[in-house]
């Protein structure tokens, strides 16, 4: 059974690891275009926008899932 006290916690270190592969990954762009290979460096940006595109829901959500039931 899962820990719900350990699950916001769980939950922000994900997606702290999200941005930290984000950031590392957008530096692979311009390295690889650098080298001649614009093909492989459009591959990269299009990941990107994707996680770029998902990351306002994602953080939402989190933001939800992470705050406490309240009951009236």
């Amino acid at each position: 059974m899962l820990n719900s006290d350990l699950f916001p916690s769980l939950l922000s270190k994900l997606y702290e690891n999200q941005l930290v592969l984000e950031a590392s990954i957008m530096e692979l762009p311009n390295w690889v275009e650098q080298r001649g290979s614009a093909e492989v460096a459009d591959s990269v940006r299009g990941g990107l926008h994707t996680i770029d595109e998902n990351e306002e829901f994602i953080k939402l959500t989190l933001g939800v899932l992470m705050t406490p039931n309240r009951k009236s």
